[in-house]
């Protein structure tokens, strides 16, 4: 029992240190309309610079996805932490549009070295055998992305220097994590040196494929609707809604990742060969309340659209992950898995910075509706084929 305790207690303090890492991904989302004041750049820029945080990820996963394996996961943490701290200092340095590039671009770093590091360690913490490691890495994860809005939001309307004091707190906070890092202990016992590290390559055998191409989809819509909130929603609200408080603007987009968190942990009582359909219906009817709040600008359709879609973005992509991990084999899941990971992010920023190009001659409105049309006929495709074709029960029979 005392093991248990201890056990618990590690799991609890790593999880925390992923959530302000991952916090400080999403805490320029509300901000985004101060610096475009401050250094006079379009919709366009906005999209670009958030998408810039996806190619971090992206080419983390691809190149060190698996160093934590091999070097154990307390250095690749560390180093997460190091690029966390450097993004920060490049907000708090911020003078003209370049310093905002590359704090996005160490941003993105930092959260592709915490997404697989980050929760092999939470989950390898908890007590052996518990199922509950796991719920507290995917807390950590999205509850860590959805406090990031929410604090830079409150930080910026109620206290002085909006642009300045949510990233000062969160080096603040980065400062404390690797302290208590430096107290946890490494789970991997065989490490081997950085040098035995190869590139992941997604790799998908054929009898992943019938499996992947949906699932792959849904992860895809979900991953482009949470960058459309966490890049341009502020904009829309203050532009067509006239709601001009941060703080306001930060809670719409942490309810999103909130609502995923939830929706991640229903998968476990829904099933995944459920999950994921019912996950694209969810997002369908997200995109469709977005589509209203554009329509009618209406902001109670903004927050239900942020509640239902994020909701089928942690169904369809935790069940996602399920299913192909279920019909990979031991040797090509790691290869797989970074597949899916490789498209959910690209929908992070391709669609996004397609909203960008379309703002200046459709409208915020116009190319809002473009891109939900878009992203609604792919789920509604993915959805209808896993109707046809469920995925199999992790476990079952494949």
């Amino acid at each position: 029992m005392h093991g248990d305790s201890r056990g618990w207690r590690a799991c609890l303090l790593a999880g925390a240190v992923f959530a302000v890492c991952m916090a400080g991904t999403t805490l320029p989302t509300p901000l985004y309309g101060l610096y475009q004041e401050r250094f006079d750049f379009s919709e366009l820029t906005v999209t670009v610079v958030y998408a810039v945080y996806a190619f971090g990820v992206i080419g983390v996963l691809l190149l060190a996805g698996n160093a934590s394996d091999a070097v154990g996961r307390r250095p690749v943490l560390w180093w997460g932490l190091v690029c966390s701290a450097a993004s920060a200092v490049c907000f708090l340095l911020a003078s003209a549009l370049g310093w905002l590039y590359v704090g996005r671009l160490l941003s993105g770093l930092s959260a592709g070295l915490f997404t697989g590091a980050g929760s092999a360690y939470v989950i390898e913490l908890a007590p052996r055998g518990s199922p509950r490691g796991t719920l507290v890495a995917t807390a950590a994860n999205m509850g860590g992305l959805g406090c990031g809005p929410l604090l830079a939001g409150v930080l910026a309307q109620y206290a002085d220097r909006p642009l300045y004091l949510p990233f000062a707190v969160h080096l603040a906070l980065v400062v404390i994590s690797a302290a208590v890092l430096l107290r946890l202990p490494e789970t991997v016992r065989e490490r081997r040196p950085l040098s035995t590290v190869r590139p992941q390559r997604p790799s998908l055998p054929p009898r992943v494929r019938p499996v992947f191409g949906p699932a792959a989809t849904a992860s895809f819509v979900g991953f482009a609707l949470f960058g459309v909130f966490t890049s341009v929603s502020p904009s829309f609200l203050a532009q067509s809604l006239d709601v001009h408080n941060h703080a306001v603007s930060g809670l719409v987009v942490a309810l999103a990742f909130f609502s995923s968190t939830a929706g991640q942990l229903a998968v476990g009582r829904v099933g995944v060969p459920r999950s994921l359909p019912l996950g694209c219906t969810l997002l369908l009817a997200g995109l469709a309340l977005l589509a209203g709040a554009l329509y009618w600008d209406l902001l109670p359709l903004v927050v239900l659209s942020a509640v239902v879609g994020g909701t089928g973005q942690g169904l369809s992509f935790r069940a996602a992950l399920a299913a192909v991990a279920q019909v990979s084999d031991d040797d090509k899941r790691a290869a797989v898995i970074s597949a899916l990971f490789v498209v959910a992010y690209a929908g992070i920023s391709v669609p996004v910075i397609g909203v960008g190009l379309l703002v200046a001659p459709l409208g915020l409105e116009g190319a809002g509706l473009v891109f939900i049309a878009c992203m609604a006929l792919l789920v509604s495709t993915a959805g209808l084929y896993l109707q046809r074709r469920p995925v199999p029960e992790p476990g079952g029979a494949g």
